[in-house]
């Protein structure tokens, strides 16, 4: 299993819960990907999912919140 550094992915302010959230959202397009075109996946999707974000195929993007905002912390 890999397990890379959160360093590894960027930008470099991602909270865990982010990178956990994006590896899984891509690893279930790569399941469902494989499964309609009848392909049999050797490696985890999770595992292909890391290495899509480590290489830069993959961005995470994060929401951009106004300064004056206060809905988040109602």
């Amino acid at each position: 299993m890999l397990r890379p550094s959160h360093e590894a992915f960027s930008p470099k302010n991602l909270s865990q819960y982010s990178i956990v959230v994006a590896v899984a959202k891509r690893a279930r397009e790569i399941a469902d990907d494989a499964e309609k075109a009848g392909d049999i996946l050797i490696e985890k999707p999770v595992d292909l999912a890391v290495r899509d974000f480590i290489r830069h195929k993959y961005r995470i993007i994060l929401p951009v919140q106004e300064k004056n905002d206060s809905s988040f912390y109602e």
